[in-house]
């Protein structure tokens, strides 16, 4: 990732346009082509710096139910375990941590059993039995932007 992919993602991350050719306003305040910030943002993706481009919804006031999860991932597993619950469309967040649970994600879905469901799927799948469902009490907002 070079210093105009960073200028590129810390422009969508937090003020992506809202118009009908998205990609040609961010082009012009960077001082780019459209073709170009097009082909970037295509090249980050496929490489994974990128997971989507989408907006965000306040899954409660929508009727979804939301979760936090912890997993217990063996080392050699954690590759394997990561991309099975990011095959999920409503895990928003996924992250490694320096614990015992070492994997943490966020889940949305029409409903508590859908996300119970996709939980015993993703065991079965990945070997990894311990698994936490921590459903939302009440949800805290950061609006968190990260400055490349």
């Amino acid at each position: 990732m070079d210093h105009v992919d960073k200028k590129i993602v810390n422009e969508i991350q937090a003020n992506f346009p809202l118009v009908s050719r998205p990609y040609a306003k961010v082009a012009e305040k960077l001082g780019l082509s459209e073709e170009e910030v097009i082909e970037r943002v295509k090249r980050l993706k496929e490489k994974g710096y990128i997971r989507r481009i989408g907006a965000n919804f306040n899954s409660d006031k929508l009727g979804f139910a939301s979760t936090l999860c912890g997993a217990k991932v063996p080392p050699e597993k954690i590759e394997h375990f990561v991309k099975v619950v990011n095959q999920y469309k409503g895990v928003t967040h996924n992250y490694q941590r320096r614990d015992p649970y070492n994997i943490w994600f966020t889940f949305i879905a029409p409903t508590m059993e859908d996300i119970e469901q996709a939980l015993e799927e993703i065991k079965k799948e990945t070997g990894v039995e311990e698994i936490y469902n921590f459903p939302a009490v009440k949800i805290f907002k950061v609006n968190v932007k990260f400055k490349l």
